[in-house]
């Protein structure tokens, strides 16, 4: 198959256009995180239900409904991240290498505010969807919360440097769900570990 032609091209370009301007783009931002968080528990559940080598038995059903959670959640956590780059831009304006000093200022601070307070939005509002009490996902926020926290200042650092450096302050949540795949199968792996069967688990309960 031939690939698109220019014009075909620029037509995409122009149709999804709108999706990035005005009250369209908080519409944008929320789904495409929930999309994309319900995405990487999609691929950690077919990497779940594989069998092991000599296993007996089809595998099981793919959970639809913790799906639907994590589609939920993503959703929640979308107009946070809307507002919080429009918020993040205004308070330190910075444009390309000459304001790198400013740029770092800005990671540091989405690493000391919004990623340990969507850490506790996550585990605490996947407990509430799951029907856990308080109690239970506040424990569990405290056993997982270092792990998670540990694990995102070695991706996201990097991650944001070259958000806050290249995307325009409209396409900074779509880069960031866009960079979350791979993110969301681990944030998945890592509140539902506890449910898996002994032979698919990670031996990080022991660690």
């Amino acid at each position: 198959m031939a690939p698109p032609g220019p014009r075909v091209v620029v037509g995409l370009l122009a149709a999804w256009r709108p999706l990035f301007r005005g009250r369209l783009l908080l519409v944008t931002n929320t789904l495409s995180c929930g999309a994309l968080m319900a995405a990487g528990d999609a691929v950690r559940q077919a990497w779940e239900r594989r069998l092991p080598e000599g296993a007996d038995g089809p595998p099981q059903p793919m959970d639809l409904r913790r799906t639907a959670r994590m589609f939920a959640m993503g959703c929640s956590m979308g107009p946070f991240l809307h507002y919080w780059y429009q918020w993040l831009d205004r308070l330190f304006p910075a444009v390309g290498f000459k304001d790198i000093g400013t740029i770092l200022k800005k990671v540091l601070v989405d690493q000391l505010v919004a990623s340990p307070l969507l850490g506790a939005w996550y585990f605490l509002g996947m407990g509430c969807l799951e029907g856990q009490s308080l109690d239970t996902s506040c424990q569990e926020l405290q056993d997982k919360f270092w792990e998670f926290y540990k694990a995102d200042w070695c991706v996201w650092p990097a991650a944001q440097l070259v958000n806050f450096l290249y995307v325009p302050t409209s396409y900074r949540v779509m880069y960031v769900n866009s960079m979350t795949l791979g993110w969301d199968t681990y944030l998945s792996y890592l509140k539902h570990r506890d449910h898996l069967p002994g032979r698919l688990g990670i031996a990080s309960h022991t660690d």
